[in-house]
């Protein structure tokens, strides 16, 4: 006798709607009555469809039973109980995955110094302020990761190229020289180069911001909020705060570059938690667009690290955010909280990750004398480099450090029903907390599950009253295409 059992699956519910959150295929379903009634019934333990038919039959007809059974089972939210759970298997992605997005570290150097910086953490390789690599990449290694990119970019027709630093504009002659080059070499290969950088804009000037927008270059504004709480760590290196001199400069570049994407990333600390009010001023005060927040990367201990009750406050402060962004959503009009939006582009696809980022794989970091690694938060450590642009990816490097790092080898994740979106989280983070890229980032599995409830709910809701919004994601996947 077949006996049914429970599956991997997480419920909730959206305007008024049941809903299931498929655990590993990170398939959503919405689900009747019947089917409810199943799940529950199904809670004290396995039970046969004779026995379930029975257990219902004031309710619901054999038939509706039977109707609730055949879907339940196969979007697997039910199953032979003999069957072993689904856990996922480290299949790795082919040898000639394309490289997706290139993360080129044009300098270690800044002209701030603030407090919380990773560039200068103890992954890096440190002899003097700025480290042993060279302060500035030279256009010969900007040259030569161009052609890296395009050629391990394989059969994709877009590449993207973000330049970072440091404080990126600090190096913007070899911008404008790699730039020009890249879509020289990009229109021989038929191929076509998207283009960003990250800057703490206190080096905007009217040519650079004229530069910016005949090429189409997205920006990302590192900046912390209001004039307190940008200046409580993000200071020159004489002490002074960075606010009054980046404030012109970012109205300018927001004036000239409306067209385009300008977004900014803020770093939230102990000292800095106000995301609401954070968000109003950059997105009401100041006109951006869209706006991200991500915790201080820290070990615990630094008087800016996030601890305990903070996360809690954090979280009900994204969702305060997410609940206006839902209302924004279901009018049709414009939200830029960027932290909802990716994930619930996510959930719309469907994606359930073998890997929390495409570190390693579909993305890289080069440093300033070329050597690539995992992402930009690691160009420049030693220890986490794959290859460099001269020679290459070292494959071996590469297929021991996704097969190490495939959540098939995170134990601690098997059980949770958010590993489709976490997979266990940032490598940087873990390096800093626990030592190695291997480990999930347990200090936030309760954060990421309700955080990504929340977000399943926002969708949800979406799903129900406005589903023609939900089309923006599947005509952003096109244009990425």
């Amino acid at each position: 006798m077949t006996m049914l059992g429970l599956r991997e699956f997480h419920p909730f519910e959206a305007a008024g709607e049941r809903f299931l959150y498929m655990v590993p295929s990170a398939g959503v379903f919405h689900i009747d009555e019947a089917s409810y009634d199943v799940l529950r019934a199904l809670e004290g333990g396995a039970k046969s469809p004779e026995e379930l038919t029975a257990a219902l039959a004031e309710v619901y007809a054999a038939e509706d039973i039977a109707h609730a059974l055949t879907e339940l089972h196969d979007i697997r939210a039910i199953g032979d109980v003999r069957m072993p759970p689904e856990r996922p298997l480290p299949v790795l992605p082919p040898e000639d995955f394309p490289l997706t997005t290139m993360v080129l570290n044009v300098t270690n150097k800044c002209n701030l110094a603030c407090t919380y910086c990773y560039e200068y953490g103890e992954d890096k390789i440190v002899d003097t302020e700025f480290g042993s690599k060279p302060k500035f990449m030279s256009e010969e290694t900007a040259r030569e990761s161009v052609d890296f990119m395009l050629k391990e970019s394989g059969s994709n027709a877009v590449a993207n190229l973000t330049f970072f630093g440091g404080e990126t504009l600090l190096n913007f002659k070899v911008l404008k020289k790699t730039l020009a080059y890249a879509q020289e070499q990009a229109a021989v290969l038929g191929k076509q180069v998207r283009f960003s950088l990250t800057t703490n804009a206190t080096l905007l000037r009217p040519e650079i911001i004229e530069w910016l927008v005949a090429n189409e270059v997205g920006v990302t504004i590192s900046i912390d909020g209001p004039k307190e709480s940008q200046d409580e760590f993000r200071v020159f290196k004489n002490g002074m705060g960075s606010y009054e001199v980046m404030l012109p400069k970012i109205k300018e570049l927001l004036k000239h570059h409306a067209a385009h994407y300008i977004g900014a990333r803020v770093t939230l600390t102990r000292q800095n938690m106000d995301v609401v009010s954070i968000f109003r001023h950059l997105t009401e005060e100041l006109g951006f667009g869209s706006v991200g927040f991500a915790p201080v990367t820290t070990a615990d201990g630094r008087d800016y690290a996030i601890e305990g009750e903070g996360f809690e406050a954090m979280l009900a402060q994204f969702q305060e955010l997410a609940e206006e962004f839902k209302t924004a959503a279901l009018e049709n009009r414009h939200h830029g909280f960027s932290n909802l939006n990716e994930t619930l582009e996510e959930i719309h696809k469907g994606m359930s990750k073998a890997f929390p980022c495409g570190a390693g794989l579909g993305l890289v970091g080069v440093a300033t004398d070329g050597d690539v690694a995992l992402c930009h938060r690691f160009a420049g450590s030693d220890d986490h480099k794959i290859g460099s642009v001269q020679e290459g990816i070292d494959k071996t490097l590469q297929s021991r450090f996704l097969d190490t790092h495939h959540i098939a080898h995170k134990t601690d994740c098997h059980s949770c029903w958010a590993r489709p979106l976490c997979a266990g989280g940032c490598y940087h983070e873990a390096n800093t907390r626990y030592g190695t890229t291997a480990a999930p980032n347990l200090h936030y599995c309760d954060w990421i599950r309700t955080w990504t409830d929340t977000c399943l709910r926002v969708y949800g809701e979406i799903a129900a009253e406005n589903p023609d919004y939900l089309k923006r994601y599947d005509r952003e996947a096109q244009v990425s295409a």
